[in-house]
């Protein structure tokens, strides 16, 4: 699935308008220590795939938005997941350990969070 997802986003850039990310691309130009045959092809995540920077920093400016809006919180409240649920360690590959895949782990708490 998520191999499916970065396909489609590998293929679609022109459609997701990856070249509209000036930035990126002033970075790439301005500097001196990157070596243009050694980039390869460009493939820019959106924000909207779960786990990548840019997501992160999304969910980041939120949680300040939040902060300036409603005040700064009362409570911290966090939440843990057992990564030894039969659900993560199946998406495992063999020589790979639940905190290698931070990822499954975050996905599958998510479901059962939803499903709850």
């Amino acid at each position: 699935m998520i191999s499916e997802r970065l396909n489609y986003i590998c293929r679609n850039q022109q459609r997701l308008r990856a070249e509209e990310y000036i930035h990126l691309r002033d970075a790439l130009n301005q500097d001196g220590n990157v070596d243009p045959s050694n980039i390869g092809q460009r493939v820019i995540l959106p924000s909207s795939f779960t786990g990548s920077p840019r997501y992160l920093h999304e969910k980041t400016q939120d949680a300040m938005t939040y902060v300036r809006n409603y005040g700064r919180p009362d409570l911290f409240v966090t939440f843990t997941c057992n990564p030894e649920w039969p659900e993560i360690k199946a998406e495992l590959l063999p020589d790979q350990r639940s905190f290698d895949r931070h990822d499954i782990i975050s996905r599958v708490f998510h479901l059962k969070m939803k499903n709850s």
